[in-house]
């Protein structure tokens, strides 16, 4: 959007905005073993998009996330499609793991199995293939309340719990 953030920036974004700013200007860290905001691409998987912080001498890959109440299965695989397309490039990644920046913890991830990646790969066809137009979709409000994007959606008129 061309407009003010505010105007469709709930707090959650705007405090990921506020903790990626370091990675974002590559200043999180000055050591040149560690590799921010390079930008990923996987020709395999169709794949493309940037990480945040890569170890190289303990080749562990870090997604960097504000606050994690919970982690989804999306979020993992965000940090599994990561992982393909660093590995694609041809870099070593041993471990995984997310940063949580509001507590200063680092949470470790398990490293994908065959069986994961099948998964995987039938998650991104499934995304792929998906045509809104033709699903049904079932309005789930308290889902809506607590989606930073509910004030910009069509399919309902609750406001998010964050404006």
């Amino acid at each position: 959007m061309e407009s003010d953030e505010m105007m469709y920036h709930a707090t959650p974004q705007t405090q990921g905005k506020v903790a990626h700013g370091t990675i974002d200007h590559k200043t999180a860290s000055n050591r040149s073993n560690i590799i921010l905001s390079l930008p990923v691409y996987s020709e395999k998987y169709g794949l493309m998009g940037k990480i945040d912080m890569y170890k190289q001498k303990e080749k562990i890959l870090i997604e960097r996330k504000y606050q994690l109440k919970q982690i989804y299965q999306g979020q993992i695989y965000q940090l599994w499609a990561q992982m393909l397309c660093l590995t694609e490039m041809g870099y070593e990644v041993e471990s995984l793991a997310f940063y949580e920046t509001s507590t200063n913890k680092s949470i470790p991830v398990q490293m994908p199995t065959e069986e994961d990646l099948i998964g995987f790969s039938r998650f991104l066809e499934h995304f792929r293939t998906f045509d809104p137009a033709t699903t049904i979709f079932s309005i789930n409000p308290n889902k809506c309340i607590h989606c930073i994007y509910c004030n910009l959606c069509d399919k309902t008129n609750e406001d998010n719990v964050y404006t």
